[in-house]
């Protein structure tokens, strides 16, 4: 053997066994961890035990476009990974033949820790998330019916199905569990925060702790630590905009909560732009300036962003470069890479 052909099988073994590394990593399921810095889940886990194959099974469907009416749009395409499972750079949602929503798609992230689902919360149970967005005639425009037809036409459905749950039996409750079993495991905690807060060796810059300072005092009584949303609806002066949302009065029919929508987390802000219901913020600097001095006054505006019958939060701009600088410690690049979450291949 020449020297040439060593070095080619030398680099080819190695290949093989950094591919063999990688996968084993991708295949690697460590199952359903609770942050110690996290309160514990909400969602019923003994009602849906989790398991790997569920888990795969979930994961499957999340990326299968037959969820849709015309097999083109899958979960994954309004709730993209690189974006922390937001619709990037889209005001609102787009959906199947290029239908345009009336919100922006919100983030698919620690979802256990939540009771109600959607900015109006007109969805109570995990479960039944996926429902929703399948049966919107401007997102997937599909029945459950229709779905579980081509699910067992498919071959290899029926064999993920036994292994995930023991039989072959494709059904809708079956469906919706092994998608909750995926989403559950959509856990964002290792940004600088987390490893600030639980003492794994990081440290706040002075910017990044006078900017802690200040969100504890002046953002923390909505956007509540460590999940950084208090899950509450709110109506945070925004305005109308051009699609009149009344957010959860749509759901509850009462007058009080006109303009209400449910308090979003600043988890993850550098990957979700753009910002409010409607994606009308294009950046953070924006966001801060509509606290500031663009709050518009209601009859269901909170309370919070009212004081001293004015409307608005008071942040120097020193104080917004450094509450700006504390939020960049919430953002959690492992979270967007990790390939557990990918759509496999």
């Amino acid at each position: 053997m020449t020297r040439k052909h060593a070095t080619i099988l030398m680099a080819i073994v190695l290949c093989v066994a950094a591919c063999s590394k990688s996968n084993d990593i991708i295949a690697k399921f460590t199952g359903f961890q609770q942050p110690v810095n996290f309160p514990a889940p909400v969602y019923n886990m003994s009602a849906n035990p989790l398991t790997q194959a569920g888990f795969e099974l979930g994961r499957k469907l999340f990326y299968e476009p037959r969820l849709s009416r015309n097999n083109t749009i899958s979960c994954g395409d309004c709730h993209i990974q690189t974006s922390a499972f937001t619709h990037h750079g889209h005001d609102v949602s787009h959906g199947i033949d290029d239908r345009l929503g009336s919100r922006n798609a919100p983030p698919v992230m620690n979802l256990a820790w939540h009771n109600t689902f959607m900015l109006d919360g007109g969805v109570f149970d995990l479960d039944l998330l996926p429902i929703a967005p399948i049966t919107n005639p401007v997102e997937m425009d599909e029945t459950l019916d229709n779905i579980l037809k081509k699910l067992r036409a498919q071959p290899a459905y029926p064999a993920l199905f036994r292994k995930a749950f023991g039989t072959e039996e494709i059904t809708s409750a079956r469906m919706m569990k092994a998608l909750s079993q995926f989403m559950i495991m959509l856990v964002s905690d290792q940004s600088k925060y987390d490893h600030v807060m639980r003492h794994e060796g990081a440290s706040f810059t002075a910017d990044e702790q006078a900017g802690y300072e200040l969100y504890k005092a002046k953002c923390s009584s909505c956007h509540a630590e460590p999940l950084f949303t208090d899950n509450s609806f709110r109506n945070n002066g925004i305005g109308i905009g051009p699609n009149n949302d009344e957010g959860r009065y749509l759901v509850t029919l009462k007058a009080a909560d006109k303009y209400k929508f449910k308090v979003p987390s600043l988890r993850n802000l550098r990957y979700t732009a753009p910002y409010m219901h409607d994606g009308r913020l294009r950046t953070l600097d924006a966001v801060l300036d509509h606290y500031t001095s663009e709050v518009q006054d209601g009859p269901t505006l909170d309370p919070l962003l009212k004081q001293n019958g004015q409307p608005g939060i008071s942040l120097t701009a020193m104080e917004k470069t450094r509450l700006l600088a504390f939020l960049n410690t919430l953002n959690d690049s492992s979270f967007i890479r990790d390939k557990r979450f990918s759509e496999q291949p």
